[in-house]
């Protein structure tokens, strides 16, 4: 959180965009039975395994989810239009047992303590899981600013006050401004884009309706800032983009820092150690900074060298970060103190010396 208070301030004194990124995803323990606080969730893992692959397997497609024993993430990282991401807050949560709680209102909690925290300062940016009526009006009494990517078939009042579904608003509407942009890997696409004034019931205040044509997808993105011109237009449309971060974040906890993997009985302690686990995350983002560049080459240049055309084209500095202070961690454990406390007289040692390096750099 210090962290992402920083970098709040950092983008604030350069007048740029604060963005805090949502998304909730679900940590799956599908062999468990015994394990406190856990609860039915769909599980991503067989939805992403039914999926036919070509030569490889052919499933059904459809069905009702299969849903496995599990864990509620919510997770918000604070991010500018550009740069590097820093948690925000992350928490778990269920729907069984004495710790048993409700999604929104988890929700609402997480999002009441940050609007608390640096109002409208933030703009929040949402996916489309919390495209909803209750969600709005909770939106509305924190006075939160917001991006939220819409579902299709939900209802809206257009210009007129006529309610439709929001794919029917603006139907026929040929897209005015078009843009060619390009994604992480560099492939370049057309975007086609087109907005307009709309309203909702459960939202007392004017919102604005951003259609945007993504390759062969539509993009239906609603927000409450100001939309009067194709620069506003595109803002909306790039602001939603940066959501992309909360994706890759769950990937890493999930791949790199085994976050799924925690077997503990009880919920509280369940909760601290993934809770440290969230702490050396953020201590790799913080690795990540300008002031660590010259450290962390050397440190992969000593322990995770690569020198693949591969490696050197592709942007995977995090991950071979955690890897390179794996081997480091091997290779050179620290012994100062072991399983016991330091000795005083060594503490005394250390403390000298590094006074001496501080009266040297100040005297020179």
């Amino acid at each position: 959180m210090d962290q992402a208070d920083r970098e709040v301030e950092r983008l604030k004194s350069l007048g740029k965009r604060v963005l805090c990124v949502w998304d909730g995803s679900v940590i799956e323990k599908p062999e468990s039975e015994k394990l406190e606080g856990l609860s039915p969730v769909v599980s991503s893992k067989a939805k992403r395994l039914r999926k036919s692959r070509k030569g490889v397997v052919y499933n059904v497609q459809g069905g009702k989810p299969i849903t496995v024993a599990g864990m509620h993430w919510i997770g918000a990282l604070i991010t500018g239009m550009d740069g590097l991401a820093f948690v925000a807050i992350m928490d778990w949560w269920t729907t069984k047992g004495k710790y048993a709680t409700k999604q929104r209102n988890q929700e609402a909690m997480l999002l009441t303590k940050l609007i608390g925290k640096w109002g409208q300062l933030v703009i929040h940016v949402f996916d489309r899981g919390y495209a909803s009526g209750p969600w709005l009006e909770v939106l509305q009494e924190c006075e939160a600013i917001f991006v939220i990517r819409w579902i299709k078939t939900h209802r809206f009042l257009d210009m007129h006050g006529i309610e439709k579904k929001l794919w029917e608003i603006g139907r026929g509407k040929r897209y005015p401004f078009h843009k060619v942009i390009s994604d992480m890997s560099g492939q370049k696409f057309t975007c086609d884009l087109w907005w307009a004034a709309i309203r909702h019931a459960s939202y007392a205040s004017q919102l604005y309706y951003v259609k945007v044509r993504v390759g062969k997808s539509v993009w239906r993105l609603i927000t409450n800032e100001p939309v009067l011109t194709e620069e506003q237009a595109w803002r909306v449309f790039f602001t939603y983009r940066r959501r992309w971060k909360i994706e890759m974040s769950f990937r890493y906890g999930k791949s790199e820092l085994a976050m799924e993997s925690p077997r503990l009985w009880s919920w509280e302690n369940r909760l601290k150690i993934l809770s440290l686990v969230v702490l050396v995350y953020s201590f790799l983002l913080h690795l990540l900074g300008d002031i660590y560049s010259a450290m962390i080459e050397s440190l992969l240049r000593l322990k995770c060298h690569r020198t693949g055309k591969r490696y050197k084209r592709t942007l995977v500095p995090l991950y071979r970060i955690r890897w390179a202070l794996s081997r480091l961690w091997d290779d050179a454990r620290p012994i100062l103190g072991g399983f016991y406390p330091p000795n005083l007289d060594t503490i005394r040692a250390l403390s000298s010396f590094r006074m001496f390096d501080e009266f040297s750099k100040n005297s020179g």
